[in-house]
């Protein structure tokens, strides 16, 4: 039997534990109200006789209580109910010591693991994840109600980024970018004035995306399109000065190709400024800014020029890659990119296709940018294209007073995640039980996510002015609360899944690929859906249906329902639940079938949602990416491609990188077994991102990752 403690843990059972505990209490009681050996042995076969597989350390102890009852010893049971209560409190007096020296020690294999973006040698990062361990603590034990840390311990549910909760900020934005820069915002005291170059409004936007970033604890994602004007002010400000020195000395001509020549000079150094501030960056979270830049050219737009060179500039920096220490040319995990397809570049000749080659071409080298079909986007979201919040996470269309539809400077309030195959292990094919167990769990994840929305309520807009006082998400005035912008849609509250292919598995036997999973599969994710609709109706907050990049959260799942009901065929003996409602990895499906299968469930999913295809050998395979990205335009919202891609940071061997018989990661070109110097992209299994694997991750990761 494995018995799980209160922060979670599992561990084995020692009967030996009980009887000293009762023993304990027997010391404060006489004569017949002690209990005898006999009886505590009594006691402990009947919790050994329950035969279960896991247990809670306080159940167990709800069993002695009622046992001690039954046997007449009302006085010892008082005596342990005290005994039981000062235990309690020695433990909220300090729960955190072991998980924080662990983390100094680097010892604390969790949090290593929890975000690749962030590496725990570091000060400034254990600053962070010291705070983030007395957050998750102080959450657990007195700001959420019992029954939902008891159900994000056991797997029913995941609360996302308690590390967090303690303070009332929130997860990912839409920075409102125009505003910000048509405006001018305030940074550390001072004013930010709307800039006068492209140039300037580059090294402007990074110095935004720091504060904002260093504000919230999820991405925030940023509209390429607001630099347009900033460039054309740039060759304006270079026209008229050569205009002003060579009038009547030089051609009109060679004027026109001279102020070209500086705006492809300062562009060149703008975008550079984005790339390499926000990878040089570091937040006060201890990582780099999680930032999506956006590239959408709208017809319309009297910039389109000036943004097409833009996007083209991003595109080929990000092609180049970074330097790392060494002087090899790396891919940067950040800024993330998101290019949309229209009627214009959607390789059907259109006058913009020309980029969405060099974005293909990009794709095979660098695995960015993901795609956002305009076509899909605007069937499903009443017309309009917008970005993904940095997560990924997607806001429902809301308009303004003036009935105006607004996307930027809007934000999500945060995440709670429903474990979909363990209500099917409980199930055990009973639909009527499925079905019933399942509206339990929904409403346990709404009283998580109302705990979220509660904790923002009545916060102020000093918490951080940069968010509520100065553009990045409202204009609002000091000491104004921001309660109006939690209401009305206006912000968005997620409710993640996990596993539907294992769910359908169990539930049907068959995966959700085939035509009875299939519909059990969407009449659950319709309901999911309905769920949410259901929510915001009753409480006028926009709750909506997400399907997360759940990253460790698909292993985590997994791994509690495999210790806690055992290994079952195709569901918890893989090690992981596939993320939302993807296709199962083993499931040989040819690409284009998965992404046109996977976009029906998109469609239910409009909080959010990502599908992939993998493309083996992607820089000799250019052909099959852009016919990919045509049936992206013209099938799914949002996909991204995937390979497997090693990279080693000392010899810039591009290739496969071994396991050598040590269990060790080793470069076969140059022997490197440095885990701080190699990169390991695996984005499969519900795992979406760049690792990099340190010196101490355990030989589990190393075959997790060669798993996947």
């Amino acid at each position: 039997m494995k018995i799980i403690k209160r922060d979670g843990r599992v561990v084995d059972y020692d009967r030996q534990k009980i009887s000293t505990a009762i023993e304990k209490a027997n010391q404060e009681v006489k004569g017949r109200q002690k209990a005898t050996k006999e009886e505590i042995k009594e006691i402990i076969g009947y919790i050994e006789d329950l035969d279960k597989k896991r247990m809670l350390v306080e159940d167990i102890q709800d069993v002695i209580e009622a046992k001690l009852m039954e046997i007449g010893k009302y006085e010892l049971a008082k005596r342990y109910i005290v005994y039981r209560y000062n235990r309690a409190l020695i433990r909220k007096s300090n729960t955190t010591d072991e998980s924080i020296l662990g983390l100094i020690r680097n010892e604390n294999k969790e949090l290593a693991e929890e975000n690749s973006n962030k590496n725990t040698m570091l000060a400034s990062t254990q600053r962070d994840y010291i705070a983030g361990e007395v957050s998750r603590d102080l959450t657990n034990r007195l700001l959420l109600p019992e029954k939902i840390v008891k159900a994000h311990q056991e797997g029913i549910l995941h609360f996302h980024d308690a590390d967090y909760f303690v303070q009332p900020i929130f997860n990912c934005c839409l920075i409102n970018i125009s505003d910000m820069l048509d405006n001018g915002t305030v940074m550390n005291g001072k004013l930010i004035e709307s800039p006068k170059s492209f140039q300037v409004a580059c090294t402007v936007t990074t110095q935004i995306i720091a504060a904002v970033a260093s504000n919230q604890y999820g991405g925030q994602s940023v509209d390429m399109k607001h630099l347009g004007k900033y460039l054309r002010k740039s060759y304006n400000k270079f026209k008229a000065e050569l205009e002003k020195k060579y009038k009547g000395k030089l051609s009109n001509d060679t004027i026109e190709e001279l102020a070209e020549d500086r705006v492809k000079a300062e562009l060149k150094a703008g975008v550079q400024t984005i790339q390499y501030q926000i990878n040089t960056l570091m937040t006060t979270n201890g990582q780099a800014p999680f930032v999506t830049l956006f590239l959408h050219l709208e017809e319309n737009d009297p910039y389109i020029k000036e943004n097409a060179m833009i996007i083209e500039e991003i595109i080929k920096q990000r092609y180049e890659g970074i330097k790392n220490e060494a002087g090899v040319y790396v891919t940067p995990a950040f800024p993330k990119l998101v290019y949309v397809l229209d009627e214009h570049n959607c390789l059907k000749g259109g006058k913009y296709d020309y980029l969405t080659k060099l974005a293909v071409k990009c794709s095979s080298k660098r695995m960015y940018p993901d795609y956002i079909s305009a076509k899909k986007m605007k069937e499903i979201y009443e017309g309009n294209v917008f970005s993904p919040m940095g997560c990924r996470s997607l806001l429902s269309p809301w308009k303004d007073e003036e009935g105006n539809y607004k996307f930027e400077g809007r934000f999500n309030q945060g995440v709670v995640s429903i474990n979909l195959p363990q209500v099917a292990i409980i199930a055990d094919g009973d639909e009527e039980k499925f079905w019933k167990l399942l509206d339990e769990r929904l409403e346990l994840c709404k009283e998580a996510l109302m705990c979220r929305h509660y904790a923002l309520l009545g916060t102020t807009s000093e918490i951080s002015p940069i968010h509520w006082q100065y553009g990045a998400l409202a204009r609002l005035e000091k000491g104004e609360k921001i309660d109006k912008l939690l209401y009305g849609g206006y912000s968005t509250i997620s409710l993640g899944y996990i596993g539907i292919y294992e769910m359908t598995k169990l539930m049907k036997g068959v995966s959700h690929t085939e035509p009875e999973g299939h519909d059990f599969a969407l009449k659950v994710m319709k309901h999911l859906r309905e769920k949410t609709l259901e929510w915001k109706k009753e409480t006028n907050i926009g709750f909506a249906l997400y399907g997360t990049p759940a990253e460790s959260l698909c292993y985590k799942f997994a791994r509690i329902d495999k210790e806690k009901f055992g290994t079952i065929k195709d569901v918890t003996d893989k090690g992981y639940y596939t993320n939302s409602y993807h296709v199962d990895v083993r499931e040989k499906i040819d690409a284009f079938d998965k992404l046109a299968f996977e976009s029906e469930f998109q469609k239910l999913s409009t909080g959010g949602a990502i599908s992939y295809v993998e493309i083996p050998n992607m820089q000799h395979n250019i052909q099959a990416l852009e016919t990919a990205v045509k049936f992206i335009y013209d099938n799914i919202t949002y996909a991204e491609f995937n390979t497997k891609s090693d990279f080693c940071h000392v010899c810039g061997f591009d290739g496969e990188i071994i396991i050598n018989d040590d269990n060790e990661w080793e470069c076969p070109n140059c022997g490197n077994k440095d885990h701080n110097k190699m990169n390991v992209v695996r984005r499969t299994c519900g795992y979406l991102g760049e690792n990099f694997w340190n010196a101490g991750k355990t030989k589990e990761i190393k075959q997790r990752v060669l798993h996947m």
